[in-house]
């Protein structure tokens, strides 16, 4: 573990050494993030999962950097150039662009213009001119011709193309010019020749600029992706005369000719090579830094969807709804197993409303239904009025709209196909509505992200990042909520800690030929789940009605004994200490820590005991979107409208009204205060309250206030 990785972490992280150094030995030890965070706070001295994550990010990173600096070294020793000064400076720094601006004047060159001047023989002259002492080699110029080099020009062109490189491979000059783009950088858009028709929708950017550091991530994702499609042409450049101005004042050393000689070269090199170079640099970095923040806001979300409240275990009516193929319905057992499959055709063309009324009312009381859940896609609002007042006028039975996006793609996955064989894509849609209903954690866990709808520009941004950061999102998701593992599907036990595919589909096959798990030391049966394994995924599955109580909720394993300890300090067992909320209050945790076990786990552990295996995620409540607003072309200036939050941006946040389209809140009126981040008021799920100030028919826009109302 090098000492210095753990000083930059703890530098810009703020935290202390032992906590670095303890997070990086348990991952090194394949701990999982939700294990280190849940079950070894007394290690890491209680880090939560967002900066264990940043601990794992940096450590990589670090470690990256030391392979190339060994490269590097390598690379420069071959060439017998490497100085001890040179190599202390290259191991003091852990900053990549650093270590390639040290290493560029020994990297290995296409034949620049520079390298030819060098080849004939015009190095001693680039030096007498850089030291801008006198004007004495004019005098000795002559002496530079030979078969290539014939005139005084050429002698000086040579020269200063030598000049050029030298100053483009100084790290002082390389940093000026960045300092400069850092601080005055404006990134520019052109629309491109003939382009205006097919690049439409980026209308806003045909001509557009603005300083690098002001332009929002969603903004530059616009640029790239149009320049991607050929529609644009993106460049960023700072004002050139501030630039030249600060690299004179570092090399230019006076008013000799060799002074002019070395401003000429120093004009060139920035246009030539500094510009583009640094140019380049900045566009990456740019980029880098939208793909980071689209990647944030994407997160934030998918943790919110994955996180939307349960109905819970209830017998549920699915139906995806559609006007000339019918509305498809599918019954579902309270563990939303397939119970039937039917279709009615309660709209036009059809317009069979009474049959319709007919199928789903004897549907309702066959499989004693006690929920309706309909999908807000196509015929979304009219199936759901046409329940709500033809169906279910009395309102006995909870309604349900719930947001598909993404069902059509895992009806046609390999999930589904191998859920159910025997049915079709229309079946399987219905059925994850309704299991989204039900649990939508469970369901949407084997949807790939990126196909759920709440982020920006998802395909625009660094893919392995952005599975990354997602990945780590789902994981955090599952193993905070925890699973019965005689329920969860492979997909959902593929998420717990220290599971992953093969061992998730062991748990399932060992469940089939075994029965349910009884106890979780029964997992320690399952094939290839040996010790290692089992303390990572123990405290995140649950038993239900196990002969061990704790197995039900998320004290691990390895603390059972405390609980024991517990519950003998009081002359009961630990049944009756859970059943009983003042002996719990009798507990004097101190008692029981010791060099193992510290008070932060043993706080955990008191509040499960208080609350086994409770779900941390909110209670679903029935919505309701005005039955009188069915289509765009109802609504008017003015009105005020109920809707759900369905997708924040950095920019503002998109608001389902019960119609195809959805409105869009703009940041600036989320709230009369100033707010730098619309996920400071809002979330994915919210209900909302929001007036209608704009309404573009032709472009299908809608926007939304939710100020003074």
């Amino acid at each position: 573990m090098n000492p210095k990785h753990i000083e930059l972490i703890c530098k810009e992280l703020n935290i202390k050494a032992f906590q670095a150094e303890n997070t990086i030995k348990l991952l090194n030890e394949k701990a999982t993030v939700p294990f280190i965070s849940r079950y070894r706070k007394e290690q890491t001295g209680s880090l939560d999962e967002e900066q264990i994550l940043k601990i794992s990010i940096l450590i990589n990173k670090y470690i990256e950097v030391d392979k190339r600096r060994e490269a590097i070294i390598l690379s420069i020793e071959k060439q017998e150039k490497l100085t001890p000064e040179l190599k202390a400076e290259l191991e003091a720094t852990f900053d990549l662009i650093k270590l390639e601006d040290l290493y560029l004047p020994y990297k290995q060159k296409r034949k620049t213009r520079a390298v030819k001047a060098i080849e004939a023989g015009l190095e001693p002259l680039a030096k007498a001119i850089m030291k801008q002492n006198n004007d004495l080699f004019l005098q000795k110029i002559s002496g530079y011709f030979n078969d290539e080099i014939k005139t005084q020009e050429q002698a000086l062109q040579g020269a200063r193309d030598i000049i050029a490189e030298w100053i483009n491979e100084n790290v002082t000059a390389r940093n000026i010019v960045r300092n400069v783009f850092n601080n005055e950088a404006v990134i520019k858009s052109k629309i491109v020749k003939n382009k205006e028709t097919e690049g439409e929708k980026y209308t806003d950017y045909f001509e557009f600029e603005e300083n690098l550091k002001k332009c929002p991530s969603h903004r530059i994702l616009a640029m790239y992706r149009a320049e991607n499609e050929g529609i644009l042409k993106i460049n960023i450049e700072p004002n050139m005369d501030k630039v030249l101005a600060s690299l004179e004042r570092f090399f230019i050393k006076g008013k000799t000719e060799s002074s002019a000689q070395v401003q000429e070269a120093l004009v060139d090199s920035y246009k030539r090579l500094l510009k583009p170079s640094i140019e380049t640099e900045f566009l990456n970095l740019s980029k880098e830094h939208a793909d980071a923040t689209a990647i944030e806001v994407f997160s934030k979300n998918l943790r919110q969807l994955l996180l939307a409240p349960p109905l819970g275990q209830k017998r549920t009516l699915a139906i995806d709804p559609a006007f000339r193929t019918g509305c498809k319905m599918v019954c579902l057992s309270a563990q939303g197993e397939l119970l039937s499959s039917d279709t009615i055709y309660p709209h036009e063309p059809h317009n069979k409303t009474e049959e319709s009324i007919k199928i789903v009312n004897n549907l309702i009381k066959k499989y004693q239904i006690e929920a309706i859940a309909i999908g807000n896609g196509t015929a979304g609002r009219e199936t759901e009025i046409f329940v709500k007042q033809k169906v279910m006028p009395d309102n006995k039975i909870g309604i349900f709209v719930v947001n598909e996006n993404g069902a059509s793609v895992y009806s046609a996955s390999k999930t589904a196909r191998e859920e159910f064989p025997d049915y079709d894509v229309t079946v399987r849609g219905s059925v994850s509505i309704g299991r989204r209903l039900i649990d939508p954690l469970a369901e949407l866990v084997k949807i790939d992200p990126k196909a759920i709808g709440v982020g920006q520009y998802q395909h625009d941004v660094d893919q392995n990042k952005l599975k990354q950061s997602l990945d780590s999102v789902v994981e955090s998701c599952v193993n905070l909520v925890g699973v019965d593992v005689n329920t969860a599907s492979k997909h959902l036990l593929t998420y717990i800690s220290g599971l992953g595919p093969v061992l998730a589909q062991n748990i399932v096959d060992y469940r089939q030929e075994n029965g349910a798990f009884r106890s979780r030391q029964e997992l320690k049966k399952v094939p290839r789940l040996g010790a290692k394994m089992f303390e990572q995924a123990a405290g995140f599955l649950r038993i239900a009605n196990a002969d061990n109580p704790l197995d039900s909720s998320s004290v691990h394993p390895e603390r059972y004994e405390v609980v024991e300890r517990m519950a003998k300090d009081l002359k009961v067992d630990v049944k009756t200490l859970i059943a009983n909320k003042d002996l719990q209050k009798q507990i004097d945790i101190h008692k029981f820590a010791n060099q193992k076990i510290g008070i932060p786990t043993l706080l955990d552990i008191q509040k499960e005991l208080a609350k086994p295996a409770l779900d941390p995620r909110s209670h679903l409540e029935v919505f309701s979107f005005s039955e009188s607003i069915k289509t765009i072309d109802d609504l008017s200036e003015g009105m005020i409208l109920d809707g759900i939050v369905n997708n924040v941006t950095n920019f503002g946040a998109f608001v389902d009204l019960g119609i195809k389209e959805n409105g869009l809140v703009h940041i600036s009126n989320i709230t009369n205060k100033f707010i730098s981040d619309p996920s400071e008021i809002l979330s994915v799920s919210q209900k909302v309250k929001v007036k209608i100030i704009g309404i573009d028919a032709q472009r299908k826009r809608i926007s939304l206030s939710m100020k003074d109302i």
